[in-house]
């Protein structure tokens, strides 16, 4: 990492050997690491959505720079997809930067397949109902 000048910036890396679960909101995530990338599950669209309600103001930012200081990376996941990469292995891209979520990284793909998985949750569920 190195900031305008090109001067590196003191890091003072951490791992991190735990799992836990983490609820936010009232939205409940299981976390998992491998050392220095933190692995963040939501259940479901819905619950992720509700802890991101739940960050204080600027709180992606602080995280963020957390994250990088301590050369941790966190991966946002949801339905076994990765949706959003923060910290030092974040590399946010075009996408990014168009929501205005940079240094956040969107993933896209993962995205989709997490909408895609809850329609076919959702329709699974309105068969049962029915039959």
């Amino acid at each position: 990492m190195s900031d305008a000048a090109g001067q590196s910036e003191p890091t003072a890396p951490l791992s991190v050997a735990t799992d836990l679960t983490l609820t936010v909101n009232g939205a409940e995530a299981s976390v998992q690491s491998t050392g220095e990338r933190l692995f963040v599950e939501f259940p479901s669209l819905s619950a992720a959505l509700r802890a991101l309600r739940g960050l204080p103001g600027g709180g992606t930012d602080r995280l963020t720079a957390l994250l990088t200081t301590t050369d941790l990376t966190v991966e946002v996941r949801i339905r076994d997809r990765t949706v959003a990469v923060l910290g030092a292995g974040a590399h946010p891209g075009v996408v990014s930067r168009r929501l205005g979520i940079a240094p956040v990284e969107a993933r896209v793909g993962g995205v989709l397949g997490v909408v895609g998985r809850e329609l076919s949750a959702g329709l699974t569920a309105l068969d049962r109902a029915f039959r």
